[in-house]
């Protein structure tokens, strides 16, 4: 299980709105962040550099080291999640569709895209659950940036590692400019389509 399987269940399971953009972002945060707690990669600065080679058994922490920029200088943050976060969410979705960890849902809000899925109730389900339950840090602040707080109170246990919040914050800085670039083109259709129709 990875930090972004969890992610991903938590946010079909809790059945919140979360848009697919925001989403693919902070899997490739979550990813990122995996990465870091393997070894497979450190923080300088706002740069990714690449560190040992530890044996990976989940198929998208595999792609994830495999698409490492391995030269200095090496891959901003914000341009690796921009980059690796690219249909990230669909890509999660399909498989966990494939391996029968996700169903159809059969009624409520769409948690994200246009298809409705729940989780099966598997171990991996219950898992990210619990770390859900106990509000693991970078599980609930990675839920947080994509607007997943479940009412929950602001005393988050806090983060130590430092890399990790740098990660997280890039995460959100990255979230917010998409909100931003979305806004921009609501207004500029709206300013449009007020054009077309005249006075």
């Amino acid at each position: 299980m990875t930090t972004a399987k969890d992610l991903f269940l938590i946010a079909s399971d809790l059945k919140h709105s979360v848009g697919q953009g925001d989403l693919s972002l902070a899997l490739a945060g979550a990813e990122l962040i995996d990465l870091i707690g393997v070894g497979a990669v450190a923080v300088d600065g706002e740069r990714i550099v690449p560190g040992g080679q530890p044996t990976l058994d989940d198929r998208f922490m595999v792609e994830a080291a495999a698409g490492l920029t391995r030269r200095a200088p090496y891959e901003r943050i914000e341009d690796w999640l921009w980059r690796r976060g690219r249909d990230l969410a669909a890509a999660y979705q399909v498989a966990l569709e494939e391996s029968d960890e996700l169903k159809p849902q059969r009624s409520g809000r769409l948690p994200f895209g246009s298809q409705r899925v729940e989780p099966v109730d598997t171990p991996a389900r219950r898992r990210a659950v619990d770390r859900w339950k106990e509000r693991e840090p970078v599980l609930a602040a990675l839920a947080s940036v994509v607007g997943i707080d479940d009412d929950r109170s602001g005393d988050e246990p806090g983060l130590e590692d430092e890399a990790v919040t740098t990660v997280l914050a890039v995460v959100h800085d990255a979230v917010m400019e998409l909100e931003a670039v979305r806004q921009r083109r609501t207004i500029e259709n709206a300013a449009f389509a007020n054009l077309w129709r005249g006075p």
